[in-house]
């Protein structure tokens, strides 16, 4: 398999998670498969893949103390920026299904950070930590009623 392949397979790769996640968070099918790290393992040794073979004697000595000048240089090199991609795939996700989860678990509407976390990963979980503020500080009677919702529907699909 090509880098470019690669690089494809891992973008597609994650877009199933994140449909989930964003469109069907209460299905019981979303529940399940979020809650293992199969995908984070997959995304992982497609990193460490690209990562070993990205790594020149050069390259590791620019990253020991990195300038942006070197980071620049670095990322130039298209297996590197590959590697780069592929880091924010893996870390994206997992802030995404840590948001996720925290959702289901307090009630904190997440399909807006979710949304921001799938196309910039910082302004999503940005997004779910104002998000989480606001309702505990303004709606403080709306989260611990939809946490009880929550928690009703999870035990409700699992057939308890």
């Amino acid at each position: 398999m090509t880098i470019s392949q690669l690089f494809n397979v891992a973008n597609l790769f994650v877009l199933p998670f994140w449909t989930l996640m964003i469109l069907l968070p209460n299905w019981k099918v979303t529940r399940r498969i979020m809650e293992s790290y199969l995908p984070f393992v997959l995304l992982a040794v497609a990193y460490l893949y690209l990562f070993i073979n990205s790594i020149t004697p050069e390259n590791a000595q620019a990253l020991s103390n990195p300038k942006l000048a070197d980071i620049a240089r670095f990322f130039a090199d298209e297996t590197a920026a590959a590697t780069g991609w592929i880091h924010f795939l893996v870390m994206d996700l997992f802030v995404g299904r840590w948001i996720y989860w925290e959702g289901q678990k307090t009630g904190i509407w997440t399909i807006h950070s979710l949304a921001l976390c799938f196309f910039a990963g910082p302004l999503g979980l940005l997004s779910h930590i104002l998000t989480g503020w606001i309702t505990k500080t303004f709606f403080p009677k709306f989260q611990q009623n939809e946490v009880v919702t929550v928690g009703e529907r999870a035990a409700s699909s699992s057939g308890t």
